[in-house]
């Protein structure tokens, strides 16, 4: 994953609403996050799966970043 995707991805985890990244179930979350990030970054396919497996793997870290943010 390149730097330019890394830092959308967490771009969008802090500008989405905390009560959107605490709603979603683990695999609507991870689809709703690629889905915002290649809004912003043209995804190839490869990067597509790079990135789920990636949000996948910090569901924890961006639900206590929601969270964080909601109190």
């Amino acid at each position: 994953m390149t730097p330019t995707i890394m830092r959308q991805l967490w771009s969008v985890v802090e500008t989405a609403h905390a009560k959107t990244l605490l709603q979603l179930d683990d695999a609507s979350l991870v689809q709703w996050l690629v889905k915002q990030t290649n809004t912003q970054v043209l995804l190839e396919k490869n990067e597509t799966d790079y990135l789920s497996d990636y949000i996948q793997s910090r569901l924890a870290l961006i639900r206590d970043l929601a969270y964080e943010r909601q109190c």
